[in-house]
């Protein structure tokens, strides 16, 4: 891509440094951390205000225009050129025959680009993709490696492409933005020794990692698939009744249930899995609408007693996690070498708790740039996101009014079926939880009824 200048060089947060590993350890295999996130949009699209828009954004966002740079260096680095091209590619798609023609071009020109890897050297890691459908009907892709950005930090982008898309590109109507590299300045003040001692202390007498893959013959490079599934709105309120009521968060008790799941499959009474927080320190002005990498991987331990209500453990683990909220940012990597252990966990649970309000993508063109365009509305009227890790088993949560479940899984150590049965066990754990927290947890059920009498 043509770049223009150098506007400044930047460390990286741990977990990027994480993912950049990720990306360069085996170059001839898929990424897992390329995403990509699909609106569906419908109406009288100017698609030139909306490429203007695209332009727009990288220009307001140096974190959106970073490469990273690792060959010679003691550490990697991330380069801010001054200004990029954007990667843009459009096709009209209306000449298929039909509606499912078209839709099996659109996806197989969205997969190719899905798995088209990035040069991590070369900025920008992002492309934009805009399919025409039919009249009035498009298809849109923003592709771009989890390196720049985490899941809260997308819907800003969102919310600004659409934003900037009514105002013709002109950023003068949004706010000024807050960069990215404020963050990165707080980060470099925080007490890493103190951290490193908490977690030490918080994860002492641990003795072997909690890994569901171990003794599974596995690739390590195979890209995850997907079974999901949700609760029904009654289940999501009792659900949160029960939290409510024992003072805790629903992502506790999600959280409670997938350490009791560990522990009956494993037979293990002390697990360990990990799991995404925000990183986002409240008191950095303006960090809600700061666009980047903000969050962490960090471990959860869970000892287990075997006569101890359910509600005391759920009660014990918010508390954990409550002490060692100022030291979530420290890498895992300096967590692990805390606690002498090379790996700690192979699972992750996810919880998607950010702000998105998908009604706000919508918006007109305040002066089309065709005179033949109308300026009413356009919508987004479908949306899907396709985000991975290299884990064998990862649990995305996504709040909502019935709470909706993901679980990834590496088709290499588990199969569909195998990870459908860990999903129905799953759900057994948490309706246990959920019904009577004052059960022994050595009381709770994994398996169903026909599990246990074919055994």
């Amino acid at each position: 891509m043509k770049q223009t200048g150098l506007e400044d060089i930047l460390p990286l947060t741990p977990l990027q440094e994480g993912l950049l590993f990720h990306g360069l350890y085996d170059p001839d295999v898929e990424d897992v951390y390329v995403s990509q996130h699909i609106l569906d949009i419908s109406g009288p699209l100017d698609t030139t205000a909306l490429r203007s828009a695209a332009d727009a954004l990288l220009a307001r966002h140096a974190s959106l225009r970073v490469g990273f740079r690792h060959e010679g260096l003691r550490t990697p680095v991330q380069i801010v050129p001054r200004s990029v091209r954007t990667p843009w590619h459009e096709e009209d798609l209306t000449s298929g025959p039909d509606d499912a023609a078209r839709n099996a071009r659109a996806e197989e020109l969205l997969r190719a680009d899905r798995e088209t890897r990035f040069d991590l050297s070369a900025p920008p890691l992002v492309r934009f993709t805009l399919l025409r459908l039919a009249d009035r009907r498009y298809r849109f892709s923003l592709t771009f490696h989890h390196l720049l950005l985490d899941g809260w930090s997308l819907s800003v982008v969102l919310h600004e492409l659409f934003a900037l898309y009514g105002d013709g590109g002109d950023a003068r109507a949004l706010p000024p933005v807050t960069p990215y590299r404020t963050f990165l300045g707080w980060l470099a003040r925080q007490d890493r020794d103190g951290a490193r001692a908490a977690w030490a202390d918080a994860l002492s007498g641990l003795a072997e990692p909690t890994l569901v893959a171990s003794g599974r013959s596995g690739s390590g490079t195979a890209v995850p698939e997907r079974v999901t599934f949700s609760l029904t709105q009654e289940q999501t309120e009792q659900l949160t009744g029960r939290a409510r009521a024992l003072g805790l968060t629903v992502s506790t008790l999600v959280q409670g249930a997938w350490s009791l799941l560990l522990s009956k499959i494993l037979g293990r009474d002390d697990v360990t899995f990990g799991v995404t927080v925000s990183g986002r320190p409240p008191e950095l002005p303006g960090i809600e609408s700061m666009v980047g990498l903000f969050i962490n991987t960090v471990p959860v331990r869970v000892r287990l007693r075997s006569a101890e209500p359910v509600g005391q453990l759920l009660g014990r683990l918010h508390q954990a996690q409550l002490a060692l909220l100022p030291h979530q940012h420290l890498g895992l990597t300096d967590i692990q070498q805390a606690t002498g252990l090379s790996q700690l966990f192979d699972t992750m649970v996810v919880f998607e708790n950010y702000p998105h309000d998908a009604g706000r993508l919508s918006a007109s063109t305040t002066e089309p740039q065709d005179a033949n365009v109308p300026s009413d509305p356009v919508h987004v009227v479908g949306q899907s996101t396709s985000d991975r890790s290299h884990y064998p088993l990862t649990l995305v949560a996504l709040p909502g009014t019935t709470l909706r479940f993901r679980l990834d899984h590496r088709p290499d150590v588990f199969d569909r079926t195998q990870a459908e049965a860990l999903i129905e066990r799953f759900v057994r754990v948490l309706e246990a939880v959920v019904g009577d927290p004052s059960r022994p947890v050595g009381r709770v059920e994994v398996l169903s009824s026909e599990e246990r009498a074919g055994l």
